[in-house]
């Protein structure tokens, strides 16, 4: 219980976070378009459901059910209802997130296929549907221990599927941002050395927190651990988007000391269909 206590305080800070880029976003990039802005509304929206879900399971767990430790292997269904939401974040992040588009971008412009994103962006949805059932079979049952019985391989499935597609999209972004190194010029190479190092920061930490979960899980199933890194995902997902919007500012100025096309397409002016991260969203 003291885990999954300290992963919704862990949460709650990552909240403020969130919360603190987002207002950042907005008073920095008041001429991107509505499209972005509604993601980023909807994404903030539900990571506040998220919240609120993990704080009424832990008020049932150390408020409403104290004294009665027997209760704590039944499922709250608040617990159930976060796994949608962080389900839906998780898999509109990766279909709408600067690090998949640029992505994307790139490998279309290079090798003209799409096979790759594609692939992500099934994972992803795949990762969506396992959310939705695990809500599902999680309000179904009763207690936890019955679910691990019966749904481990689903949990497993729902990491494992999650970690993957994080390492697929950091790897090989940053295989062709690397083979970009040899034929570019010094400043050029500070921007390609800032895009590799941007993108193994928001895919490698969100990998490796699902690898945790994963491993907590198959190792650890009765200390509760694998819920609150469970509870920390979502936030990671969207802390990685938010910071990759506010960083364009500084990915622009490097962009126009250097060659505009490094990334495959025209560096950004700024405006609404000007912008490095649109220019990459029209490109896919």
């Amino acid at each position: 219980l003291g885990a999954y206590e300290l992963g919704v305080l862990i949460s709650y800070i990552l909240l403020g976070v969130t919360t603190t880029q987002a207002y950042v976003y907005y008073s920095r990039f008041p001429n991107d378009s509505r499209k972005l802005k509604y993601l980023v509304a909807f994404m903030w929206s539900f990571e506040m459901a998220h919240a609120v879900c993990i704080g009424c399971t832990l008020y049932q767990m150390t408020v409403r059910d104290y004294s009665h430790p027997e209760r704590l292997i039944l499922i709250p269904r608040s617990l159930a209802v976060a796994v949608i939401f962080s389900g839906i974040v998780g898999a509109v992040l990766y279909r709408f997130s600067p690090i998949q588009v640029v992505f994307a971008a790139r490998i279309y412009r290079v090798s003209h296929s799409l096979y790759i994103p594609c692939l992500s962006w099934a994972l992803s949805f795949s990762r969506l549907l396992g959310s939705i059932a695990v809500c599902f079979y999680g309000l179904q049952l009763k207690t936890i221990p019955d679910f691990e019985a019966r749904f481990a391989w689903l949990l497993n499935s729902l990491w494992s599927v999650a970690s993957a597609n994080d390492l697929i999209i950091a790897v090989t972004l940053v295989y062709w941002l690397y083979r970009q190194r040899p034929t570019a010029d010094r400043r050029t190479v500070a921007l390609v050395d800032k895009l590799i190092a941007w993108t193994m920061e928001t895919g490698v930490v969100t990998s490796a927190a699902g690898l945790a979960s994963l491993v907590c899980f198959a190792t650890m199933k009765e200390n509760y651990i694998w819920i609150a890194f469970f509870v920390l995902n979502t936030r990671l997902y969207s802390n990685s988007l938010l910071a990759s919007l506010n960083s364009r500012a500084r990915l622009r100025v490097m962009s126009e000391e250097t060659d505009p096309n490094i990334l495959g397409f025209k560096a950004g002016t700024g405006t609404p269909s000007g912008s490095w991260y649109d220019s990459a969203r029209s490109a896919v």
